[in-house]
């Protein structure tokens, strides 16, 4: 391998996606799992020895197949948290969720200095705009936790751009003419806007601030979507909303929303948890219900249930209905989720999604109809209630599709050779 410290790249670390790109003549993204591009921020932690440690679909497919160990999903979501610093336990040691994302990030790396046959020394880290909303601490301390990850993993210079500037960056690669663009990027735990200004003569420019009108963001993504259809359909099948025997009051919902949420499904598997839960069992009304929830948590399939509710999820963008099979847990057991249930459940997230977009409007001084394109991009830009409530605000505007999972990791691509040459 050629000693080549100043090969540059971009990663889009995401969290239900990531991506590695290059600039070879032109911009392309490197594939880190035979020939996908885009590669499943999952990590399996497995008991068997060619399970050991696994990302990536084939960590989901171990865990899938029933494999034993331990998967985990959503790593993104703990940085700027409290868990980061924390420990969790695999198998009979505890490691450090720092470590866990470091990890993943050193093999995205090796996979891809050996797909490039040189290694990577110089990288541009994608970041939302917001780590964590309203915490200025917080989202700073994010952003040094994923710089500190890239400087352990080998790479001696380490520089970020904000998510939605390098989309609009992937896209500018095919604008023709003088564009204002509002860039969607609507990932697995982030929304994030930019206005920009972009075209063919703006774009070998060397300083571009002057075309950044505005960026904003919130902490809702793919995985807030999941939550919430997990919640109104799944949910209540192993007893959330259901009564304790004595008192009016309903079952503790506790555990409910650690299972439809992605990073805290782990958390059930603690002996503490399963025996609070049991206990709620005992004083339950309806006791074969949260034996249902029991079951799930001794089978350790909590991201099984997950995964079910996100394909659902993606069904209802085509389908008005999905079934969600929980046949396995019960025979003949099934959650039904209708897209109107799934729009009604989620109504407070898209609104909120909606107000984040008209704060970057107006902090540009940009006019609706003066917005010329509408860019997409991210797994959440499928849900058409999503699509059709931002579309909504910038209605004279043309909307462009990019490649959902690969727009971010190609214009992080464009900036690295524009900073590191």
């Amino acid at each position: 391998m050629k000693q080549s410290p100043r090969r540059a790249c971009g990663i889009d670390f995401g969290t239900s996606n990531s991506t590695l790109g290059v600039v070879e003549g032109t911009p392309r993204l490197v594939p880190l799992e035979g020939a996908s591009t885009d590669l499943p921020t999952a990590v399996f932690y497995g008991i068997e020895h060619d399970t050991r440690f696994l990302i990536g679909r084939a960590a989901v497919a171990a865990y899938v197949e029933g494999h034993g160990g331990r998967l985990m999903r959503s790593l993104k979501s703990v940085l700027g948290t409290a868990l980061i610093e924390e420990t969790t336990q695999v198998h009979r040691r505890r490691i450090a969720f720092r470590d866990i994302v470091a990890a993943f990030v050193r093999e995205v790396k090796a996979r891809a200095e050996h797909q490039l046959g040189a290694p990577l020394g110089r990288v541009v880290m994608g970041r939302p705009v917001h780590f964590v909303d309203d915490d200025a601490e917080a989202d700073a301390r994010a952003e040094a936790t994923l710089a500190e990850v890239a400087h352990h993993v080998g790479f001696k210079e380490v520089s970020f751009q904000y998510e939605p500037v390098a989309a609009a960056l992937a896209y500018e690669q095919q604008v023709a003419r003088e564009t204002l663009a509002l860039i969607a990027d609507l990932g697995g735990g982030t929304a994030d806007f930019t206005l920009v200004r972009l075209g063919p003569a703006r774009r070998e420019a060397a300083d571009r601030a002057s075309d950044l009108l505005a960026n904003d963001g919130v902490r809702i993504g793919g995985t807030d979507y999941d939550q919430r259809l997990a919640m109104a359909s799944v949910m209540p099948a192993l007893g959330f909303g259901s009564r304790m025997a004595r008192g009016d009051i309903d079952v503790p919902g506790g555990p409910y929303w650690d299972l439809a949420t992605w990073s805290q499904v782990n958390r059930l598997y603690d002996p503490k948890a399963i025996s609070q839960i049991r206990s709620t069992r005992r004083d339950a009304a309806q006791p074969e219900l949260v034996d249902r929830l029991l079951h799930v948590i001794e089978m350790r399939r909590g991201h099984g249930i997950l995964m079910a509710v996100e394909g659902a999820k993606i069904a209802l963008s085509g389908d008005e209905r999905a079934a969600i099979d929980l046949s396995w847990l019960e025979a003949g057991l099934t959650a039904e989720a209708t897209r109107e249930g799934f729009e009604e459940s989620t109504a407070r997230l898209t609104q909120r999604l909606a107000d984040t977009v008209r704060r970057c409007l107006q902090a540009a001084g940009v006019q609706p109809d003066d917005v010329d394109a509408l860019f997409f991009t991210g797994g959440t830009s499928a849900i058409p209630a999503v699509r059709a409530t931002i579309r909504a605000l910038v209605p004279q505007a043309e909307v462009v599709d990019g490649d959902r999972f690969g727009a971010v990791g190609t214009g992080l691509a464009v900036e690295a050779q524009r900073r590191y040459g």
